[in-house]
């Protein structure tokens, strides 16, 4: 239990700044709508991070922006990395199979990022880099993972998104829809990106199926195929991905657990303190 009751104006500050890092340019609108928070509230939070150094105000269009600052909250933050640096080969030879774009992303308490991609740069529909943090609950990655990981910790994480307002935790409030929506891919073994989300973030024309990256019952990640509409439906992604899809996500689970397990061992076969 903690010594302490949480410093509620601390929480709500840090709940400003990811969402003003995952809008880019907000507005005290834009994250009233999202926070739920009352504008006065906003305003001193911004005004306070502004004063912080980590926002900077484009007063011309009422906009707020994240500062270079920001990037120092995250330096110590590098198992994304890792995992995707043990990926990255077995990626792109799975890019030279399939001929379409792969991410693996790993879970981050109430949300997903990108630990690796083999989406080619310059790419506007498909540009998300390392580091990149996305919601759970509308996408392939994050419904994959969901639907594979301990009971216990889905129930954990449910419970925790629901008492996060916003449309991209809805469906946490809606919890025989979503039982029966994580049911389903576990039944089909994979999962697809809810058609609100793709139209939301790349104008309806990607959609992408994912696959949990697991070993027995323990999931360290989830990867995907993204895809465009109109190219390729899905029973013949699924007919032709699918399989090449399961076996990368098991070649990357089986290098992970022997480069964690590496790391318990010292040269020489002793067991590292």
């Amino acid at each position: 239990m903690p010594s302490f009751e949480p410093v509620i104006a601390l929480s709500r500050g840090l709940e400003i700044l990811r969402v003003l890092n995952a809008e880019r340019r907000s507005t005290v609108g834009s994250l009233h709508k999202a926070t739920g928070l009352n504008k006065a509230t906003i305003v001193r939070m911004l005004e306070t991070l502004e004063h912080e150094g980590y926002v900077m105000r484009d007063a011309a269009r009422s906009e707020y922006l994240p500062t270079g600052r920001c990037l120092l909250l995250s330096h110590g933050y590098d198992q994304h990395l890792w995992i995707g640096g043990v990926a990255e080969p077995i990626m792109h030879e799975f890019r030279k199979q399939i001929g379409w774009p792969s991410d693996i992303a790993i879970f981050d308490r109430d949300a997903m990022i990108v630990a690796q991609t083999t989406r080619e740069p310059g790419s506007m529909l498909f540009s998300r880099r390392p580091g990149f943090r996305f919601p759970l609950l509308s996408t392939s990655m994050g419904r994959a993972y969901l639907a594979f990981c301990p009971p216990e910790q889905q129930e954990r994480i449910i419970s925790l998104l629901a008492a996060i307002p916003g449309k991209s935790t809805d469906l946490a409030r809606q919890p025989k829809k979503l039982a029966q929506l994580l049911a389903e891919v576990r039944e089909k073994g994979y999962a697809l990106m809810d058609d609100s989300y793709s139209q939301h973030v790349f104008d309806g024309r990607v959609w992408a199926m994912g696959v949990p990256v697991r070993d027995g019952d323990e999931v360290f990640a989830s990867i995907n195929i993204m895809m465009l509409h109109g190219v390729i439906s899905v029973e013949d992604a699924v007919k032709g991905f699918l399989g090449p899809l399961q076996e990368t996500a098991a070649q990357i689970a089986a290098a992970l657990t022997d480069k964690f397990r590496a790391t318990l061992w010292a040269p020489g076969g002793a067991k590292a303190d």
